[in-house]
């Protein structure tokens, strides 16, 4: 017998606002650690060396948050929520010192994998906490709040990163230092606020469907990071690692078909509103993450700007993101309709990434400003939203993976944009600089935005002009991931968000031969 949260008792806005504003704290911190070492890598990788092994100090995180997203949800099933949360942050928390104490390349790609251990747990808890204290018509007014601190951490990071670097007194180190003490304070009050009931119950860790699941999206991950930079795309390590995640995969579908207890139960992937908010979750990571880690690229190098700066052109993004998930949540909220905000959401993302595909080196920061904008309020609509219907279509004993669920494919959208933007950025540079430069091999020597702006003045010239061609390709291979998105939407059944101050049955889900069936056991809110 094992313990599962399950919350018995009404919470007042008071009261959800109290134990949200930990777990918000928490999440910040983590994606704020996530995302600031962007503008810190150069720096780093001259202090300690490894320039080689870069890619690893910015995948690491990534990766291991990615992989075990889906592990953290069914775990907190068992042993529960609280428990789950706070050994999520102690990792982040003992993973961020090291990082900063770091003496060597591969220390730190250590820490950075912990890291993202224990950011695959925040950020997947915070959301399945939010499900057990809240019920899904009131859900929205605060997944609005979830939806902006998650967006402002990833585009505030690299602001927050290149002040560090920028500021003498401080240096690298400090980027993982700064997230310690506002992740023991969030801890601290996490410890305070929150206090749930609990109900026995049977469960058993699904050992060899966690082995397949975690190893199949690692060999994934590891083919779509490195694949184009540590190796060609026609390699054997492509092939390889190709064929392990085919077969990891296949056996993880054998094992939780045949497990007691899932990691992913194979009844979710019946449910259209889950593999559909999957989808367009996976789309919305691919261009979230795709257009954030390279839009500075264009603000430092064909703007020449410096990182701090680059940092605060993305400020009208965070203002668009911030207010659009805030109302949209808010009107879900008061009228439990959802449908229209992810829809609206993805047009304004692919809008927004079409006017970032016709920037030139000539634009002005009012042009950047207002199409990030544009993007910024379409992902504030979109995000959370997505979380929420799959929350509102889920049974209460699915309500954690399928939050859990949803959250991997968004991640795992992000690291397919990284990988994706990232080789087509590195080849359309190549290729334009070789066509401006009479095949002149320019490109290898290209350093840091510093470097490269103290070229000769042909060059720099040549090298301006081929990375804003190559940027204007990334941003509109992004177009047609945002338009599949609204398509994926389109096709969910809007079901009005549930809620209210009684108690309510679980929503229908499917039974083994596919006919509706409807849960008589009350859920407590």
């Amino acid at each position: 017998m094992t313990l599962l949260d399950a919350p018995q008792r009404t919470y007042s806005h008071r009261q959800v606002l109290e134990i949200l504003s930990g777990l918000l704290l928490a999440l910040m911190t983590s994606m704020l650690s996530t995302s600031v070492v962007g503008t810190a890598l150069p720096t780093i990788v001259g202090d300690l060396g490894g320039q080689e092994q870069l890619s690893w100090v910015a995948s690491a995180t990534l990766l291991t948050m990615t992989v075990s997203t889906p592990l953290w949800g069914k775990l907190s099933d068992i042993f529960g929520r609280k428990r789950l949360f706070q050994i999520a942050l102690g990792l982040f928390v003992a993973a961020s010192v090291v990082a900063g104490l770091s003496q060597n390349i591969g220390m730190l790609i250590a820490a950075r994998a912990v890291q993202g251990l224990g950011t695959g747990g925040l950020s997947a808890l915070t959301q399945v906490i939010l499900g057990d204290i809240v019920p899904p018509r009131e859900r929205g007014r605060y997944s609005g709040y979830v939806g902006a601190v998650f967006g402002i951490s990833t585009v505030a990071g690299p602001l927050l990163g290149g002040f560090i670097v920028d500021t003498d007194w401080l240096g690298w180190r400090w980027c993982f230092y700064v997230c310690v003490p506002l992740a023991v304070v969030a801890f601290a009050v996490v410890q305070r606020v929150l206090r749930f009931d609990h109900e026995s119950r049977d469960a058993r860790i699904d050992w060899w469907g966690a082995t397949t699941l975690t190893g199949g999206a690692t060999a994934l991950m590891l083919l779509l990071s490195f694949g184009g930079h540590e190796f060609e795309w026609n390699s054997a390590w492509t092939y390889i690692l190709g064929a392990i995640t085919v077969v990891l995969v296949a056996g993880a579908v054998v094992a939780e078909r045949a497990a007691a207890s899932p990691i992913l139960p194979p009844r979710l992937f019946r449910d259209r509103t889950f593999v559909l908010a999957s989808i367009a979750s996976l789309l919305v990571g691919v261009a979230l993450f795709g257009a954030m880690i390279y839009l500075p690229q264009y603000l430092q190098i064909v703007k020449g700007m410096s990182p701090t700066e680059s940092g605060l052109m993305t400020l009208p993004m965070v203002i668009g993101l911030f207010l659009s998930s805030i109302v949209s949540g808010k009107v879900a909220s008061s009228t439990g309709r959802w449908k229209a905000f992810p829809a609206v959401g993805l047009v304004l993302v692919a809008i927004g990434l079409f006017l970032l595909s016709r920037l030139h080196v000539d634009s002005t920061p009012v042009e950047i400003g207002a199409y990030i904008t544009i993007m910024g309020a379409g992902l504030g609509m979109t995000m959370q939203m997505l979380v929420l219907a799959a929350q509102n279509a889920a049974s209460r004993q699915d309500m954690a993976v399928s939050t859990s669920g949803v959250t991997f494919f968004r991640s795992l959208g992000g690291a397919v944009g990284v990988a994706a933007f990232g080789a087509i950025l590195t080849n359309r540079v190549k290729d334009e600089l070789a066509a401006r430069l009479g095949g002149v091999a320019a490109a290898p020597q290209l350093g840091t935005p510093e470097a490269i702006h103290g070229l000769p003045p042909q060059v720099v010239k040549a090298v301006l002009e081929s990375y804003t061609e190559a940027m204007q390709t990334v941003f509109l291979v992004g177009v047609p991931a945002a338009v599949l998105g609204v398509v994926a939407v389109l096709f969910l059944k809007e079901v009005p968000l549930r809620g209210g101050g009684a108690p309510e049955a679980e929503p229908g889900r499917h039974g083994r031969h596919g006919r509706h069936e409807r849960s008589r056991r009350k859920q407590p809110v």
